[in-house]
């Protein structure tokens, strides 16, 4: 293939991050951001990486349409256009792909049907990949666009962790059923472990912690994923920084029946009020650490709180997965908050994991092993790159026509 360049992007409900990315050695020329679409504030923050230039624009920016043509605008500004004869295709990440979807998929009408089908399981993210799919193909008709979907690398999860353990043709009836997010990331993450072990991903067990604002975990035996702690929705799983993660789901009845709580009410408790920010009012964890160090007990509950969960998941996908080769922490706080692998992993020795301190203290932009060097299980720092999973699989995909 000729045309070598893979226009990202991931279209939210008010912003568009893109990134452009040349294939032949992966490498970044354009960056940014677009958000507060449709408000009078909107910015652009724009990066020609290979001149190290940031530019940075305000106004009103009305909708996703005139979002897109602006980032056009700025990429022309570098030579980078959309109408470029190297742009190879248009990756675009999509949020929920069901049972449907389990690879990335060039897409069309039928494609586009299914994808606005599952909005319903993914009401806030799905119709704003559809928008920004719709724009980009009304820019460029005759390019290629793929889809690829979050859940796509959960799809191998066996039944048998996939299944709730709800009446069966109510489950199938309304598509209740455990599908798992972040899923760029956990494949990126996962292969990227298994070569800083200089081994093949088929033969690593990897406990993948995946900790932002929105966090988790994932068991990947031999490159495939066979459980992850988000479910129906990314509601589910480990305590992250506005959202609850598991709890018993008669709360949910107990504050409507008793509290008086409408359903959109306690929707917002728990997918935004709820979480680090519910425990202790913070949901950066760089602030959480440092109440926790002057002495407030409200941020140690917290943290306390939120490595307990953390800790349940580590256990858990150890029985699952038998033997581990490597835990590898990624995403905002898993790269950067030392004290969180730390307290991760305290305590549990006799599965075979230590942090080695000096090591854990660095930080740096690579993959990197934090553990002691005879650690039966290693322990890793993976910098994620979902921009770069999304660009990789889009162009193997179109690279096949």
């Amino acid at each position: 293939m000729s045309a070598s360049r893979v226009l990202v992007l991931n279209s939210g409900s008010s912003s568009v991050k893109y990134q452009l990315l040349d294939m032949r050695d992966s490498s970044r020329l354009a960056m940014g951001l677009v958000e507060r679409i449709g408000e009078q504030s909107s910015r652009i923050r724009h990066t020609h990486v290979g001149n190290d230039d940031t530019r940075e624009w305000n106004g009103p920016i009305a909708d996703h349409d005139a979002a897109l043509k602006a980032v056009s605008e700025e990429l022309a500004k570098d030579g980078l256009g959309l109408d470029s004869p190297e742009l190879a295709a248009i990756g675009h990440r999509v949020v929920h792909g069901g049972k449907t979807f389990t690879q990335p998929t060039v897409i069309d009408e039928t494609v586009l049907a299914e994808i606005e089908r599952l909005i319903p399981v993914a009401p806030l993210h799905n119709p704003a990949n559809l928008t920004g799919i719709r724009t980009a193909q009304a820019l460029r008709p005759d390019l290629p666009q793929v889809a690829v979907f979050d859940t796509a690398f959960h799809t191998t999860m066996p039944e048998s962790a996939a299944r709730y353990a709800i009446d069966v043709r109510t489950a199938d009836e309304h598509r209740v059923r455990r599908y798992g997010f972040h899923g760029t990331s956990h494949a990126y993450v996962s292969r990227a472990t298994a070569k800083l072990l200089g081994k093949a991903p088929e033969d690593v067990n990897v406990i993948v912690l995946h900790l932002g604002n929105g966090a988790s975990a994932s068991a990947v035996r031999g490159g495939r994923c066979v459980d992850t702690s988000m479910g129906l929705t990314p509601l589910e799983g480990l305590v992250m920084g506005t959202r609850s993660g598991d709890m018993d789901p008669a709360v949910i009845f107990h504050l409507a029946r008793v509290g008086g709580m409408s359903i959109d009410e306690i929707d917002t408790l728990l997918n935004k009020k709820s979480g680090l920010v519910g425990l202790c009012g913070d949901n950066d964890m760089r602030e959480i650490r440092r109440r926790v160090d002057e002495g407030d007990e409200e941020a140690k509950l917290a943290f306390d709180i939120y490595i307990h969960r953390l800790k349940k998941y580590i256990g858990a996908y150890y029985a699952v997965l038998g033997t581990v080769d490597a835990i590898a922490f990624t995403a905002g706080v898993g790269e950067n908050a030392a004290a969180v692998r730390e307290a991760a992993v305290a305590g549990l020795e006799t599965l075979g994991l230590a942090v080695d301190g000096t090591l854990n203290a660095v930080r740096g932009d690579e993959p990197r092993l934090i553990s002691p060097a005879d650690a039966r299980v290693k322990v890793a720092v993976v910098p994620t790159d979902e921009e770069l999973e999304i660009a990789t699989q889009t162009y193997a995909l179109v690279g096949r026509y």
